[in-house]
């Protein structure tokens, strides 16, 4: 169902506001650029910092604005299952080909309340893709919970965040080989896919949309070769984005290409002057930047 480069979509602001219009010219970007899929108002879109009338915005101005020519899965977690299925309902009546639901953050469900969350938000009739991201919920879930849960129609594939490349196999077995799953992690994206994964939903995506998006083609190509190429091109960017912050660094590396600027919600903060240059340095050996 989906497959390839998903980028984790930042949200741009202009004097602390959404800026609609630096939206738009960024799914125009990552659709030129070879960009497979947007994935709208993850935490790397500032969902934790955007009011929920401006959640509901940023999805439909995507989705709208894409007009059907790449996927759009929304993001919609949240800890509270009440407020999971409002986000999940908003994303169906925008249009949006999924939902992205991550686990309960902080409050720490067992495996069954993880069940009862997500077949709650599979009851809105959206296909859900389970974000699981334990070093930032707390919470992980288990392969088996997993397997359950992709009994359920609506329940599509994972965004697989562990960094444990061994889930890869031991998903496909219990989930089955149709079940999508995807790298939440930059830096082993090509590994997922020779694990039996079929993309990566990526921060790096931001910054270097056309690089991710051909590495993934060769890896679902079974050229690896190719895709060890870009990935060694990469991984100083990938290892430079996240030493504060992905999303921040996200954005500064956009600003150096002319994409908007680096501005941020509090309480996130601008880059400190080293991890610029880790960054522009990173760009530089991407081929992004002279």
């Amino acid at each position: 169902m989906f497959k390839g480069s998903y980028v984790a979509l930042v949200t741009p602001f202009v004097d602390g506001e959404v800026d609609l219009a630096g939206l738009k010219r960024l799914v125009d970007w990552h659709v030129d650029q070879g960009t497979h899929g947007l994935v709208p108002v993850g935490t790397t879109g500032e969902s934790p910092t955007l009011t929920h009338a401006e959640h509901d915005l940023v999805v439909k101005t995507v989705v709208d604005h894409a007009a059907g020519r790449v996927p759009v899965i929304a993001g919609a977690g949240s800890n509270n299952t009440v407020e999971t299925v409002r986000l999940v309902q908003a994303a169906k009546a925008a249009g949006a080909a999924a939902a992205l639901v991550v686990t309960p953050y902080y409050n720490k469900p067992t495996q069954n309340g993880l069940i009862a969350h997500f077949t709650a938000a599979a009851n809105c009739g959206l296909p859900i893709v389970i974000y699981n991201i334990p070093g930032r919920s707390a919470v992980d879930m288990s392969v088996a919970t997993m397997a359950e849960l992709a009994k359920l129609p609506m329940i599509v594939g994972v965004k697989d965040a562990t960094g444990d490349l061994s889930r890869v196999p031991k998903q496909r077995m219990t989930c089955g080989t149709d079940f999508v799953q995807m790298s939440g992690e930059d830096a082993t994206a090509l590994g997922f896919n020779a694990h039996g994964g079929v993309g990566c939903i990526s921060v790096t995506a931001n910054v270097a949309p056309a690089l991710c998006a051909q590495m993934q083609v060769a890896t679902l190509a079974g050229d690896y070769a190719t895709a060890l190429d870009i990935t060694d091109r990469l991984m100083p960017l990938h290892e430079a984005i996240f030493l504060e912050p992905g999303l921040v660094g996200a954005k500064y590396g956009l600003s150096l290409l002319g994409h908007g600027n680096a501005d941020v919600r509090p309480p996130l903060v601008g880059l400190t002057d080293p991890v610029k240059d880790r960054i522009r340095a990173g760009m530089v050996h991407a081929g992004l930047l002279n």
